[in-house]
């Protein structure tokens, strides 16, 4: 009989520039996670930066401005200060496409997830994941995904979709791998504010945010398709 984990972790998942025609040259998912009785003390943090900035919106990378560049400065930051650990995963969409890739579109996009998830799993510990309802997997693709994961693991307790504000971990998600995202698909960078807080993340990290990299904190990985 298999020995009960004695830890879990919560695992938020979020994406970007996924839409197959938008324009966008790379598509990127993203996961952030937290020791599971670190939650709510992470969320009370982070509550607690919202209410000193004024901040009232949901999180989101798309609506970074000058007026709330002062937040996300100090959201990056609490990333940086705490266990909190950010993993992202990207592809050039064009080739998926590519008939030599034998890659469907949709398929792929569900293949990616699994990508994302199969890193660093300890076999000691159990796992809840959550993805954003509004456009990722259906709930027939998250039940096979966590059987798919589960046949190599066997530590997902559980996979499901939740709505992002039902969850500050899938805002901060957002923001993220919006972050990733911005750096990689946007030549022009025309927005100071989304500038200035990829220059912080990158300093923080260490790490580039254009390619595949090798960090425990910040980690990155590009899946390369002929």
């Amino acid at each position: 009989m298999k020995s009960i984990q004695n830890k879990t972790f919560n695992i938020y998942c979020d994406e970007s520039c996924h839409i197959e025609n938008d324009h966008k040259s790379y598509m990127f998912l993203g996961s952030i996670s937290s020791a599971y009785n670190q939650v709510r003390l992470h969320t009370d943090q982070i509550n607690e930066l919202k209410r000193k900035h004024h901040f009232y919106a949901e999180i989101k990378w798309s609506k970074v401005s000058q007026s709330k560049l002062h937040f996300y400065s100090e959201l990056i930051d609490y990333f940086f200060a705490t266990d909190l650990k950010f993993r992202a995963v990207g592809v050039e969409k064009a080739k998926i496409g590519n008939p030599a890739s034998g890659q469907a579109y949709d398929d792929f996009y569900y293949k990616m997830y699994y990508q994302l998830l199969n890193h660093k799993i300890d076999s000691r510990y159990a796992y809840n994941v959550y993805l954003d309802i509004k456009d990722t997997l259906s709930a027939g693709k998250v039940r096979r995904l966590r059987e798919i994961l589960n046949i190599k693991y066997g530590v997902f307790r559980n996979v499901q979709n939740i709505r992002s504000h039902e969850s500050i971990f899938m805002q901060y998600a957002d923001f993220l791998v919006g972050a990733i995202s911005y750096c990689k698909n946007n030549a022009e960078k025309k927005n100071q504010a989304k500038v200035q807080l990829t220059e912080r993340i990158i300093k923080k990290s260490g790490c580039d945010l254009d390619r595949t990299n090798y960090s425990e904190k910040l980690n990155l990985f590009f899946i390369e398709l002929k």
